[in-house]
C-alpha cells in the first residue's frame, strides 16, 4: 500500500512524497482511513511508529475538504486543537503540521509555557486553523479570553498515557469542558491502562480501536544490552563506552533533574560535549540543546522522561539508562527514541546493584530478559550491597511491590496508602493526606500547582 491509496488530497501527498515517505506505517494504514471517515479513534501504538502523521495527515485533508467561515470580526475561528504533555512534544507536532500541510492554505501555531504569551496573543488574534498546546498554558488563555476554543471540529489528545503519568487528569477534564461536544476525538497513547479506558470511554463515542503491537512491547529493531557496574563507576563507564566506542550522538536518561546536570558537568571535564534538557531549563535552552543534538554538533543529551517527550530524531543510534526508570513503562519509553520508523537503533542501561528490582519490574513489564554484558574494569564490586533510591522526598529500594519501598504504605511511592506519589493517602504528588498535585510544571508555565508540601485538595482526585 502506498499513501496515494488512502484517498489523501493531492497537496498532502506532494509534501509526503516532498519528505521522502511513500509506503505508510501500519498505524497510519490503519488511522488515516477511519479519521478520514469522520470516526472517532482510539489508538495504540509503540513510540517512533508515525503516529503524529496518522492523525495530521487525515486532520489536514478534512479541514482542506471544509472551507473555514470567519468569524463576526473577519478572523479565522480555531478548527482543530491537538493537546500534548511537555512543550518538545508539542513543537514537534506542530511543524509534522507544517510540514504535510505545507501546500494547503492552512495555518497552525504551537502554545506552552515557559516563554511569553503576548507573541501567542498577537498570533491568536490573526486567526489559526490548528492549534497544538500543552495544558497549562491552554488553560491561562482561556481564562484570560484570550481564544475561543468553540469552533473545535475534531480533538486530538497525544500520549495521553504520559499526560496522566504528569498529573494532567484535572486540566484534560476542563479542557473538555470547554471544547464542544458534538466533535470528532482521537486519543492516542502508547500504553493502555484501566486510567486511559476511562478516559476514553469519557471523550470518545463509538471509537475504533487500533492497536498495531502488544501493549508495552519494545521494538525489534532495538538491541537492548545491560552491563552491571558499580555504583561510583556509572560516570566513567558512559565516559568510556562513548569513547572506545566513537558514539556521535547519545540520549542519556537520569532520574533526576539534579543528576542531568552533575552528569553534563562530568562529561564536559571528560571532553564529551554534553547538555541537559529538563523542567528546570529555560525554554531557549531547551531549544538550543535540542537543535544542537538534532545536528549533531552536540555528542550528549541528558534528559529526564518528562523533557524527553518530543525528541523525535531520524535515526538516532543510541540511547543509554544512565538510571533506571522506577516507573517500568518508562523504559519502553525512553528506548523508543531510538529505532524509529523502521532504522535500527542500540539501547545500553547501566544497572547498579540499587536498580535489581527496576531491572526485574522492566523484564517482567516487557516479558524477556535483557541481555547482560559487565565490561571489564567497571565489574560490580564484589559484596556490594543494595542503598536505598532517594528521589525527592521519596526513597525507594528492594523491596514493597514493583520494586518500590514507598516512604509511607502501600502502592507506588508516597507518605500513605495507595496511589501515585503523595504525602497522603492516594492521588498524584502532594504533602497532604488526601492527594492532591504537585511539581510537575503545568507544561512548563511557571511551575506545577502547588509543590511537595502543599496541602491536599478536597479528597483524592478521581482516576
Amino acid at each position: 500500500m502506498n499513501f496515494s491509496d488512502l484517498g489523501l488530497a493531492e497537496p498532502l501527498l506532494r509534501a509526503v512524497t516532498e519528505y521522502g515517505y511513500t509506503t505508510p506505517t501500519p498505524i497510519q494504514a490503519q488511522a488515516i482511513p477511519v479519521v478520514l471517515g469522520g470516526g472517532d479513534l482510539l489508538g495504540g501504538a509503540q513510540t517512533g511508529t508515525g503516529k503524529t502523521a496518522g492523525f495530521t495527515l487525515p486532520m489536514l485533508h478534512r479541514l482542506m475538504e471544509k472551507p473555514a467561515v470567519r468569524d463576526v470580526k473577519g478572523r479565522l475561528p480555531i478548527r482543530a486543537l491537538i493537546l500534548t504533555p511537555t512543550r518538545e512534544l508539542a513543537a514537534q507536532v506542530e511543524e509534522s503540521v507544517r510540514t504535510y500541510g505545507k501546500y494547503s492554505k492552512l495555518t497552525s501555531m504551537v502554545m506552552f509555557g515557559g516563554v511569553g504569551m503576548q507573541p501567542q496573543i498577537d498570533r491568536l488574534r490573526k486567526g489559526v486553523d490548528i492549534l497544538v498546546a500543552t495544558p497549562g498554558r491552554l488553560l491561562d488563555h482561556h481564562q484570560q479570553r484570550t481564544l475561543d476554543l468553540s469552533h473545535i471540529e475534531i480533538f486530538v489528545l497525544d500520549e495521553a498515557d504520559r499526560m496522566l503519568d504528569m498529573g494532567f487528569i484535572h486540566d484534560i477534564k476542563k479542557v473538555l469542558a470547554i471544547v464542544p461536544a458534538q466533535k470528532q476525538s482521537l486519543l492516542f497513547s502508547a500504553t493502555f491502562s484501566d486510567e486511559i479506558k476511562a478516559l476514553a470511554d469519557r471523550l470518545l463515542n463509538k471509537p475504533a480501536l487500533i492497536e498495531v503491537a502488544r501493549r508495552n512491547q519494545t521494538n525489534d529493531s532495538i538491541v537492548q544490552k545491560i552491563h552491571p557496574v558499580g555504583r561510583e563507576m556509572k560516570k566513567d563507564l558512559l565516559a568510556h563506552l562513548i569513547k572506545t566506542n566513537d558514539w556521535d550522538q547519545v540520549l542519556v536518561f537520569t532520574r533526576m533533574k539534579s543528576g542531568a546536570n552533575k552528569l553534563v558537568e562530568f562529561l564536559e571535564k571528560q571532553g564529551i560535549s554534553a547538555m541537559a534538557i529538563h523542567g528546570n531549563k529555560s525554554q531557549a535552552a531547551r531549544t538550543k540543546a535540542l537543535a544542537e543534538f538534532k545536528t549533531g554538533d552536540l555528542t550528549v543529551l541528558v534528559a529526564t522522561d518528562i523533557a524527553a517527550r518530543g525528541i523525535d530524531i531520524d535515526q538516532l543510534p543510541h540511547v543509554v539508562n544512565f538510571e533506571l526508570p522506577n516507573v517500568p513503562e518508562d523504559y519502553v519509553h525512553r528506548i523508543g527514541r531510538t529505532g524509529r520508523a523502521g532504522s535500527t537503533g542500540e539501547a545500553v542501561s547501566l544497572v547498579c546493584v540499587d536498580e535489581n528490582g527496576f531491572l526485574r519490574d522492566i523484564e517482567r513489564l516487557i516479558k524477556h530478559e535483557i541481555p547482560k554484558e559487565i565490561i571489564e574494569g567497571f565489574a560490580p564490586p564484589a559484596g556490594e550491597k543494595p542503598e536505598p533510591i532517594v528521589l525527592g522526598r521519596m526513597v525507594i529500594g528492594e523491596g514493597a511491590g514493583r520494586g518500590f519501598r514507598p516512604s509511607g504504605g502501600g502502592g507506588r511511592p508516597g507518605g500513605g496508602g495507595g496511589g501515585r506519589p503523595g504525602g497522603g493517602g492516594g492521588g498524584r504528588p502532594g504533602g497532604g493526606g488526601g492527594g492532591g498535585r504537585s511539581g510537575p510544571p503545568r507544561s512548563g508555565s511557571g511551575g506545577g500547582r502547588g509543590g511537595p508540601s502543599s496541602g491536599p485538595r478536597s479528597g483524592p482526585p478521581k482516576r
